[in-house]
């Protein structure tokens, strides 16, 4: 078990500079922060810390700049907006290291808030660079991460830096978006309601073999779609057309199949078009009469009503992944038919937890995201943990002391 919030002594975080990594890449428009979400998810580990008199500094990163300065990419709306919704100074700083840092975490205020610039802007972030992980950790008492999303990367503000925060006598632990997260993804695995049906689409079995097999060890029902789905076609024999396949993983699919049984449920009818774009010539037809230089691009309405079957009888569901081209017109029926069966079943009681990325978003654009249970954060993320990975950002936090973990009086 990893450290939380609530093993801090609210004396260790009083004027304590403590680093939070937050996950704000979030969509600008007009340098406006356009979604919020990522940034609301955070706001309670924050406004926690800064109530306790922690100078808390906060870490994030926006887009690809590539390790270079890109004001595109800059943090500033992004405090701007904290600005707003917090009760409290909050203070952008137009650097992501170096002395000015340093210097500025010096003169913080307790119980006030500081957003460093964007972490990629230095090119020995996504490298894990352990000199920029040794600067950070150099004004920093303790560490909290709340960025779930990229828990699966080992980057230098979030790998390296609880390591190096923890080797000078700090803590580094898990705030309370992550302490959500793997609260709940850990029950998803570990103890669910049955029946436990799995939603997984996106587009290759090869990035997904890991989380197929995890799901098929621990799910009543795997309901597979999406483009991953002509790879399990290919291998029942039946025509593709040109939509996308993976002829390496065709003898993989046949395994799984045959490992599986009944318990792994494809498409049986999808929808196709010769060119995936809005306003194309689409057809539904039966997964066994696509034609030649046809792609699919959705599921059809038996296979809907097919997984909503399974959906309607389920006490547990994760779904990872959209049935098809959602963001394309035409091609969205079926994600958002699948999305509304899983709404319904959280309606009616089950436990519904949608992986984040473009699950997330096609739960918000078929408008039933406030109905699932839980939404993860993290696509990645939730996918290598529910394949069993290890997750550098998570790995890298303190371990709870035993007494606290077992729940002994410390």
């Amino acid at each position: 078990m990893k450290k939380t919030l609530d093993d801090f002594a609210p004396s260790e975080l009083t004027d304590a500079a403590v680093a939070v990594r937050a996950d704000f890449n979030v969509p600008l428009d007009r340098g406006r922060v356009a979604d919020p979400t990522r940034i609301e998810r955070t706001i309670p580990t924050i406004a926690r810390l800064a109530a306790t008199g922690a100078r808390v500094v906060v870490l994030s990163h926006l887009g690809r700049p590539g390790g270079r300065p890109d004001l595109r990419f800059t943090l500033k709306p992004v405090a701007d907006y904290l600005a707003g919704r917090l009760d409290l100074p909050v203070r952008f700083l137009a650097h992501s290291a170096g002395p000015a840092a340093a210097e500025a975490v010096a003169a913080q205020a307790p119980g006030t808030v500081m957003v460093l610039e964007n972490t990629r802007f230095l090119p020995g972030e996504t490298a894990n660079d352990p000199a920029i992980a040794e600067e950070w950790a150099g004004w920093a008492d303790h560490f909290v991460t709340d960025a779930f999303g990229i828990a699966h990367r080992a980057h230098a503000s979030n790998a390296g830096l609880p390591r190096a925060v923890e080797a000078k006598g700090g803590g580094a632990a898990a705030g309370l978006l992550v302490e959500e997260e793997l609260t709940v993804l850990g029950d998803l695995l570990d103890q669910p309601r049955r029946p436990f049906v799995a939603v997984l689409g996106g587009a290759k079995v090869s990035e997904k073999i890991g989380v197929v097999e995890a799901l098929l060890a621990r799910t009543d029902v795997l309901l597979v779609g999406g483009a991953m789905a002509n790879t399990f076609f290919l291998a029942m024999g039946l025509e593709t057309g040109a939509s996308m396949t993976e002829s390496d993983q065709v003898e993989t699919a046949a395994a799984l199949m045959a490992a599986a049984g009944p318990r792994l449920v494809l498409p049986v009818d999808c929808v196709a078009a010769d060119v995936l774009e809005a306003g194309a010539a689409a057809r539904t037809t039966d997964r066994s009469e696509i034609r030649l230089g046809e792609i699919v691009g959705d599921v059809g309405p038996a296979t809907v009503a097919l997984f909503g079957g399974f959906l309607a009888e389920a006490a547990t569901v994760a779904w990872n992944g959209p049935m098809g081209v959602f963001e394309t017109a035409g091609f969205e029926k079926g994600t958002f038919g699948v999305a509304r069966a899983a709404a319904a079943a959280a309606d009616n009681g089950a436990q519904v937890v949608v992986g984040g990325g473009d699950s997330a978003a096609a739960a918000a654009a078929a408008g039933v995201a406030p109905r699932m249970t839980h939404i993860s954060t993290g696509g990645g993320a939730s996918l290598d943990l529910l394949a069993g990975k290890e997750l550098p950002g998570i790995a890298a936090l303190s371990d709870r002391p035993e007494a606290v973990a077992e729940g002994v009086p410390a």
